[in-house]
C-alpha cells in the first residue's frame, strides 16, 4: 500500500508549489499548523546541503476533532504531512495517506474518517 499521493509540479520551483499547494489546501479546508524547512534546519544543524525540501503539517479542524472524539491519542499521528521536494524537472510534492498511516489503529469509525481526509488531501494536491 503506499503512503503517500504524489504529484510532480513540472517547471515550478518550491516557492511556486508551495504558494499553489497552500491555496489548494486552503480551498479545501486545511490549514497549516507547521512547516519545516528540511534544507535550512539540515544546513544550520548538521552543515549539509541538500535540495529544497519542506514539510508543511496541515490540519482540518472539523476532521480533527471528529476523528480525536473517536481515538483521543490520534494526536500523536497528526497533523497531516504535505512535503514539497525540489526534483528534476520541477517539485513533488507529496500528502501522507491518513489511511495507510492509521492502519495500527483498530478503530472503523477512525478508519472513515481517515479515508475523507485522504480523498481531501488527494483533491488539494491534484488541484494545486
Amino acid at each position: 500500500m503506499a503512503y503517500t499521493h504524489d504529484r510532480l509540479m513540472a517547471e515550478a520551483d518550491i516557492d511556486a508549489a508551495e504558494a499553489r499547494v497552500r491555496a489548494a489546501l486552503t480551498e479545501a479546508g486545511f490549514g497549516v499548523l507547521t512547516e519545516i524547512d528540511v534544507k535550512a534546519t539540515m544546513k544550520k544543524k548538521i552543515d549539509k546541503d541538500m535540495d529544497g525540501y519542506k514539510i508543511l503539517g496541515a490540519c482540518n479542524p472539523g476532521m480533527a476533532w471528529e476523528a480525536m472524539g473517536f481515538e483521543p491519542r490520534i494526536g500523536a499521528m497528526l497533523p497531516c504531512n504535505v512535503i514539497l521536494r525540489s526534483v528534476e524537472g520541477g517539485t513533488e510534492v507529496s500528502a501522507i495517506d491518513p489511511v495507510a498511516s492509521m492502519q495500527a489503529v483498530d478503530n472503523a469509525e477512525l478508519h472513515k474518517v481517515a479515508g475523507q481526509v485522504r480523498d481531501m488531501l488527494v483533491r488539494a494536491v491534484d488541484a494545486a
